[in-house]
């Protein structure tokens, strides 16, 4: 399977890639936690589009902040369907092992 992205919307991600915080150390908790913490910031994501589509309904926001909140999130949305299904792959090869 593989994931043919448009240039603009790999830009897009190394941008919001590039705006994220960080880790100084290696993060605490291991898959699971940095799993959480990817859901969170996806929810998130979300979160800010809605928020920027009731600006923009409401005559306080742009369309173009409008635009660019809903693509974030649309590419964040993308990439958690990736993930998962790749999970749910991986899952699938491990079942079909012979024990």
């Amino acid at each position: 399977m593989t994931l043919a992205l448009a240039p603009a919307g790999v830009a897009a991600a190394y941008r919001a890639a590039d705006a994220l915080p960080q880790a100084q150390s290696a993060p605490a908790g291991g898959f699971g936690a940095a799993l959480a913490r990817a859901v969170d910031q996806a929810v998130e994501v979300g979160r800010n589009a809605d928020a920027a589509t009731s600006r923009a309904l409401t005559g306080e926001g742009s369309v173009t902040d409008v635009v660019l909140a809903v693509g974030r999130a649309e590419l964040t949305l993308q990439t958690a369907v990736a993930v998962r299904d790749r999970v749910v792959a991986a899952y699938q090869d491990v079942m079909r092992m012979p024990i």
